[in-house]
């Protein structure tokens, strides 16, 4: 089984990390495949980055040359998981539904504790797209920007546990999730410290991908998602194309 995790942003250290937080969680015998977009910003924090970053992961993914089993799409809150159900025939995991719907089999609520303020309100409508909100009792900010959880991991997994004490004890929160793909890895130190189970969302998108590959189950194609109609796209960025194309 291969499954294609892709990064969001352009940072390829952040997609070594994700990639390598996904392995651990796989089963043997899955292949993970970390896969950065050849154009986009460096770090996804708002609307535009995030559209931005939609149309580089289809880019990406589409343009990746060997068989695949199924694709993550490893940004929390990120807009572009319809489009690719769309385009392909394999199961597609976003990791903001696969933290969040986990989280809903350990405790009553959970929150989310994620990087800058102003990502929180695309992480409120993106749960609520999903039908996930119900049981959100918050989404918190750390205050630390996203290539900040690597240029100071120490300062910024201190950030997230505050944020998760306080969710857990304001908020009624009974699970932490990590809202952000940079976060990969850290969910354990957070465990100990927080003591209430935390989801990371990337390992458990892997989990939720393999489950779906071996059911032999995918993306319903009979309306929402099927494929797109036939017809001239003008200036599609695919692979480099000089000349319009027919997705």
């Amino acid at each position: 089984m291969r499954i294609l995790v892709a990064n969001v942003n352009t940072t390829q250290s952040m997609t070594d990390s994700i990639a390598a937080q996904a392995r651990q969680a796989a089963l043997p015998g899955t292949e993970i495949v970390g896969l950065t977009p050849r154009f986009g910003a460096d770090s996804c924090e708002g609307n535009f980055e995030s559209y931005l970053a939609a149309i580089a992961v289809m880019d990406k993914v589409l343009s990746y040359p060997e068989p695949f089993d199924a694709v993550i799409q490893a940004g929390y809150g990120e807009h572009g998981r319809e489009g690719l159900q769309e385009l392909l025939d394999v199961p597609v995991v976003d990791i903001t539904e696969a933290a969040a719907s986990t989280a809903m089999f350990l405790g009553h609520k959970y929150s989310v504790v994620t990087t800058l303020d102003r990502a929180v309100p695309l992480i409120e409508d993106r749960l609520k797209l999903a039908g996930l909100d119900a049981r959100c009792a918050s989404v918190r900010a750390s205050g630390m920007a996203v290539l900040e959880l690597e240029e100071h991991p120490d300062r910024a997994v201190e950030a997230i546990i505050e944020q998760a004490l306080l969710a857990v004890r304001e908020d009624k929160a009974e699970v932490i999730v990590l809202g952000c793909g940079g976060m990969a890895g850290l969910d354990e130190e957070i465990r100990a410290r927080a003591g209430v189970p935390v989801v990371d969302g990337v390992a458990a998108a892997v989990t939720i991908a393999e489950s779906l590959v071996r059911l032999q189950l995918s993306t319903s194609k009979v309306r929402t998602y099927a494929a797109p109609r036939p017809k001239m796209v003008i200036g599609w960025p695919l692979a480099a194309a000089s000349a319009p194309v027919t997705p």
